[in-house]
């Protein structure tokens, strides 16, 4: 097995984003985005946010109708789904086919943050792995109702973005050993699932399905704060629907979450800045990086 590659600026030489458009919104990427529930209503502001900030030109939420308004007033640039909750807290099965005709337009689906754990999130990983989307990122409480979907998954090559906990689910081990072999779990997880796979840590990995891997070190002890996660969710949403390749996309994701972490260390301290405070890093970020690749 080859040895992971350092993800650095000089790295994302070889994988450089899509240049902006100077055409309207639709030429920046449409972004799904399924999130958000009576808990935690939050992530699906902060994660549309952070996409928002990567450059994604439109963003429809697709969230419970019983925190649908809050989130729309919180995200006034994101078209806002109303969509019924059924009696667990998360989507109704029956409200699932509403999603079929946005999955299709979507340059890239993110599902995952904020929503209610339970097993009606395998309907919903069922019904977006089924359309196919461009790119497919699961996040959050998906991840662990996936294991009975793997087969599919295989078709489809989704982005998984475990922690733990979620990777315990994902392979069947337990979460102590997640937590000490994560690179391994990360190989096995992107070999069994066909997937891209991000192993979350003080030491982020990338793990592609053909055994190609990098890590990121510039992780910073404020990042581990919730709603973090959210960000690099939006992040890499927002980067794949404006065109970039889901390898790229995560690969930029990674970096930019870590490095605007290193900004926010530099301005505010080492921890105590908010989850919500980490996208506003990402535009100058982007404008910083991108130039040295020309």
């Amino acid at each position: 097995m080859s040895e992971p590659r350092p993800l650095t600026i000089d790295e994302l030489k070889r994988h450089p984003l899509p240049p902006p458009s100077h055409e309207d919104k639709y030429a920046h990427g449409q972004l799904l985005l399924v999130a958000g529930s009576r808990q935690t209503p939050g992530s699906a502001v902060i994660a549309a946010t952070a996409a928002q900030r990567s450059g994604c030109g439109k963003i429809t939420i697709a969230t419970s109708a019983e925190v649908a308004p809050q989130i729309a007033l919180q995200s006034p640039e994101a078209r806002v789904l109303w969509l019924a909750e059924g009696r667990r807290g998360g989507l109704a099965k029956s409200a699932l086919g509403e999603l079929d005709d946005h999955v299709e337009l979507a340059d890239c689906v993110v599902a995952g943050p904020g929503i209610a754990k339970g097993p009606q999130c395998r309907d919903l990983a069922a019904r977006l792995l089924a359309a196919k989307p461009q790119t497919l990122v699961l996040d959050a409480a998906i991840l662990l109702e996936l294991a009975p979907l793997a087969a599919t998954c295989r078709e489809v090559r989704p982005i998984l973005l475990p922690h733990d906990k979620e990777m315990a689910a994902l392979i069947g081990c337990d979460e102590a050993e997640a937590e000490r072999e994560p690179l391994r779990c990360g190989r096995e997880c992107a070999s069994h699932y066909g997937a891209l796979v991000l192993v979350k840590g003080p030491l982020s990995r990338i793990v592609s399905p053909d055994d190609r891997t990098w890590e990121y070190a510039g992780y910073q002890p404020g990042l581990g704060v919730a709603g973090s996660g959210d960000v690099l969710a939006g992040v890499l949403g927002g980067l794949a629907a404006r065109g970039a390749d889901p390898l790229t996309a995560l690969l930029w994701a990674v970096w930019l979450h870590g490095e605007a972490g290193t900004a926010l260390a530099k301005k505010i301290g080492p921890i105590g800045y908010l989850a919500r405070e980490i996208s506003a890093e990402i535009p100058a970020l982007l404008d910083r990086a991108q130039p040295s690749l020309e």
